[in-house]
Order: structure tokens, then C-alpha cells, then sequence
């Protein structure tokens, strides 16, 4: 069952490439064949961090978009699309213009999007917008990014949080991972496999206690993604 994933949120800085990063080394984990695509045209992190499994793509390009829905129909994979900043304008007109969702029907083909958001109301006003346009069909995951904001006040009372429960969205919370180990991880470009076994101190090696937290930060990424991705054939 081939998936493509729309990792987004439109806003900047709240935690769509960690997310990305999580779920390709989720999908490595688990010997799930996927392949990444990322839309960041200055540092993209997919291609940063996981370069033997991802490519760039051009947003504002119907033919390079073209190449992740042809991705996940020439085989069986997961397709992950780490979407930029203010790219959801391109993204959604790509999507109607080829009508993306009723192919997909046709197909067999998965489509999810992951909505990663902080404790702000700049997220929770791009949510509301996204539940305008395709609530109900297409299935979404609610990301509440704990690194960017432990409570979510604002999301809850606007009750975007509740319709978009009401018609079947999902909820993952990503939990804090503390700052200072996740600025070793990234000043030295490791995927977080790399993060837990490497030991040469120059390449980035974490404390032993830094380790540990990072292995129970993971295992309970892993166990929140495999509630939600049933049906995948995890080794």
C-alpha cells in the first residue's frame, strides 16, 4: 500500500523537518521502502540528513511535483514530502488542478497530511484554514510540536481542535526533546540512528545520558507512529 505523506503547517519554525526526520527514521527502523522529497530550497533537511533516500523538488513546479504521485504509483513505498514554509498555496492548486485526491481514490493510493503546529495562534488560524479547504477529504494528523510550546490553550478553545476530530483527524503529540541535544544532533548533520551509536566526540557523540534520553525520546516517537500507520509492514 504505497502512502504519500504532506508533511506541512505553512508556518516556519515549528518542527515540520523534525517530524520528517522522525518518520523516515521511523520507516528505516521498520524496513518500510519509502522515498523522501523535500521542498526547502535552502536547507532542505531530508536531503541533509537522510541524502540516500531523498531528493529536492521545485513547489511552484507542476512536473517536479508530478514526481510524488508517480513515486508512490510505480510502486509499493511511502512517499514523505517535507513542505517548506508558505508553500500550501502551490501544494493545494497542484493537488486540485490534477485532481490529486480523486485520482488516489482510483488508485488505491494513501494520502495523509501531518499538520505540525506550536502553542501559537498563527498555527491555529492555518489549521482553520486547511479544515476549510479539505476537510474531509483529506485524512489528517494533528502534530502538536511540545518542543515549540507544552500547552495548547489556544488551539483547544478555538475548537478547531475538536472539528477536526469530529470528522476523523488524529492527534500526536511530539514530545520535548531537550534543546541542547538536538543542536549537537543537527550542528553535526546525523540522522538519529547516528545520533545514538555514534562515539568519536569530533563527529557530534552524545553523553551516555544524553543517549538514554534520546532512545526514550525515540521509542515513544516509534510506538505513537505505529498506532497511527496501521496496515504498514513493519519489520
Amino acid at each position: 500500500m504505497s502512502q504519500i505523506h504532506f508533511i506541512g503547517g505553512e508556518k516556519g519554525g515549528v518542527g515540520k523537518s523534525v517530524l520528517a526526520r522522525l518518520l523516515a527514521q521511523f520507516l528505516i527502523d521498520h524496513q518500510v521502502p519509502f522515498v523522501g522529497f523535500d521542498t526547502d530550497k535552502s536547507h532542505g533537511a531530508l536531503v541533509r540528513f537522510y541524502s540516500e533516500f531523498a531528493s529536492p523538488v521545485v513547489i511552484d513546479q507542476y512536473e517536479s511535483l508530478d514526481r510524488l504521485a508517480e513515486a508512490a504509483l510505480e510502486r509499493e513505498q511511502q512517499v514523505l514530502v517535507d513542505l517548506a514554509a508558505q508553500t500550501h498555496a502551490f501544494l493545494a492548486r497542484w493537488m486540485e488542478d490534477s485532481n490529486l485526491i480523486g485520482i488516489a481514490g482510483e488508485q488505491g493510493l494513501h494520502l495523509r497530511y501531518w499538520h505540525v503546529m506550536d502553542a501559537g495562534r498563527d498555527s491555529v488560524d492555518l489549521l482553520r484554514v486547511f479544515l476549510n479547504q479539505f476537510a474531509g477529504r483529506l485524512p489528517l494528523v494533528i502534530v502538536l510540536n511540545e518542543v515549540r510550546g507544552e500547552r495548547f490553550d489556544i488551539l483547544e478553545a478555538s475548537g478547531e481542535l475538536a472539528r477536526a476530530q469530529s470528522i476523523g483527524a488524529s492527534v500526536l503529540r511530539l514530545r520535548k526533546l531537550p534543546d541542547v541535544t538536538m543542536q549537537k544532533i543537527d550542528q553535526h548533520s546525523l540522522s538519529f540512528w547516528a545520533a545514538l551509536h555514534a562515539s568519536d566526540p569530533e563527529s557530534g557523540a552524545l553523553g551516555f545520558l544524553e543517549r538514554q534520553r534520546l532512545k526514550v525520546w525515540l521509542n515513544r516517537i516509534d510506538t505513537d507512529l505505529g498506532a497511527l500507520l496501521p496496515g504498514l509492514p513493519l519489520a
